[in-house]
C-alpha cells in the first residue's frame, strides 16, 4: 500500500464557503471524464476483481466507488449526501441493475444456445451504456461541487475512507479496497 496520502486541491480551488468548487477546479474536472478515468482504473491489474467483489459481496455500487476513487485523484471527497445523488442511485437500481442481472441469468443458457448469446451480448451493451450514463451524471454532481470537499491539509486513506462512505467491514473487501489504493496513481500537484 501507498505510503501516506496525497491531494491535488489546494484552499484555491475551493470557494470561500468551503462547499462548492472555484472556478479553476471545475474545468480540471470537466477536462478529467470520469468515463476514461474508470475504464483506464477499472483495467489496471486486481481491480477488475476488487470491484466485482464487492459489488457482488457487499452490494457496493462500482460506479459509485469509481467516482469516489475520481474524486480521491482530484483531493476531493463526498461529505453528506450531494443533491441529486439519489436520483443517480434510482437509476443505478431500476435500469442498470436489473440489465445486469439478466445478464447473468442468461450466462449458462447463452454457452448453449447462439441466439441467447445474441440477446446476452445486447444487454451487455445495454448495461455499459447504463453505466456510462450513471458516470455522466456523477460527474455533472461532481463538477456543480454540492458536498464535494477538498481533504485540507490531512487527506484520509482511501481504503479508510471508502469503507467508512460504503459501510464495508469484512476482511476481503477490506482487502478489494486496498487493491483499489494501490492501483489508483497519485495525484499531481495543482497546474
Amino acid at each position: 500500500m501507498r505510503e501516506g496520502c496525497h491531494h491535488l486541491v489546494d484552499s484555491r480551488d475551493m470557494n470561500s464557503d468551503s462547499t462548492s468548487l472555484s472556478d479553476t477546479l471545475r474545468p480540471r474536472l470537466a477536462a478529467d471524464r470520469l468515463w476514461d478515468f474508470a475504464l483506464a482504473l477499472y483495467a489496471r491489474p486486481g481491480v477488475e476483481a476488487a470491484c466485482l467483489r464487492l459489488q457482488d459481496e457487499a452490494g457496493v455500487d462500482v460506479c459509485e466507488l469509481l467516482w469516489h476513487c475520481w474524486l480521491y485523484h482530484h483531493g476531493l471527497m463526498v461529505t453528506g449526501e450531494p443533491e441529486g445523488l439519489v436520483e443517480i442511485r434510482r437509476w443505478q437500481r431500476e435500469v442498470t441493475v436489473p440489465l445486469r442481472q439478466l445478464r447473468r441469468t442468461l450466462k449458462a443458457e447463452a454457452q448453449q444456445k447462439r441466439g441467447v448469446a445474441d440477446v446476452r451480448q445486447h444487454l451487455k451493451h445495454a448495461e455499459l451504456a447504463a453505466e456510462r450514463e450513471t458516470l455522466s451524471r456523477l460527474q455533472t454532481l461532481a463538477e456543480h461541487g454540492n458536498g464535494i470537499h477538498s481533504f485540507g491539509k490531512e487527506p484520509p486513506c482511501l481504503a479508510k475512507y471508502l469503507a467508512s462512505r460504503l459501510a464495508v467491514q469484512k476482511k476481503s473487501q477490506l482487502s478489494a479496497l486496498k487493491t483499489l489504493e494501490t492501483r489508483l496513481d497519485p495525484p499531481t500537484e495543482p497546474r
